[in-house]
């Protein structure tokens, strides 16, 4: 149990680093809370015109999802981690993320952490949810349409390899705080005026 309460805690410790404001501080750019939507996240990061901190950015909060996870999953057998600790671990990280105990509690969206932790759960499902969001954020423009329908493709993903699993239900879980970490966004959607992605 001690084991288990520990990968769960540093999962969560390592979800609270903000790559976006790791990045910007160490590339000289403002803190991303202080300008556009003040989310700190690639998209935000992305409208100071630095592409290259955006890119760190998105890589660094993809790489603690997986990291957490695939950790975990790696020890599971040989440290006799409980079968729970697996979506527990992938929900730390998520959670840790968008609140952050090192920023104050104010998080990202939880995209790309996301992201990171369908591929360390199951690769070929995370390269088809890219595969989504590039279609869509290519065709509309707009990151925050494309990030919530592959968060809808997730789920139905997560069922069909997985069934109805408590890996399944954490990632349902995980999906409905993304998308209320997005209600802003879905708000102007459907007034038609979300911002569009930058070129």
């Amino acid at each position: 149990m001690l084991i288990d309460i520990v990968f769960i805690a540093a999962a969560y410790l390592l979800g609270s680093i903000s790559f976006a404001v790791v990045v910007s501080h160490a590339m000289g750019l403002p803190d991303p809370h202080s300008y556009g939507s003040g989310n700190p996240g690639s998209t935000n990061v992305l409208r100071t015109g630095n592409k290259t901190a955006a890119a760190l950015t998105l890589l660094g909060d993809g790489l603690k999802g997986f990291i957490a996870v695939w950790v975990a999953l790696h020890f599971q057998a040989s440290l006799n981690l409980a079968a729970w600790t697996i979506p527990a671990v992938a929900f730390a990280v998520f959670l840790g993320h968008i609140l952050p105990v090192f920023h104050r509690f104010k998080g990202g969206k939880g995209v790309a952490t996301a992201a990171g932790i369908v591929f360390a759960l199951h690769w070929p499902l995370a390269l088809g949810l890219v595969v989504v969001w590039l279609i869509l954020a290519i065709g509309f423009k707009i990151s925050s349409l494309a990030a919530l329908a592959a968060a809808l493709c997730m789920i139905v993903g997560m069922f069909y390899f997985f069934g109805s699993s408590l890996i399944s239900w954490t990632m349902v879980a995980i999906t409905l705080l993304l998308i209320w970490r997005h209600k802003d966004n879905i708000e102007r959607l459907l007034k038609g005026k979300e911002s569009k992605i930058r070129s």
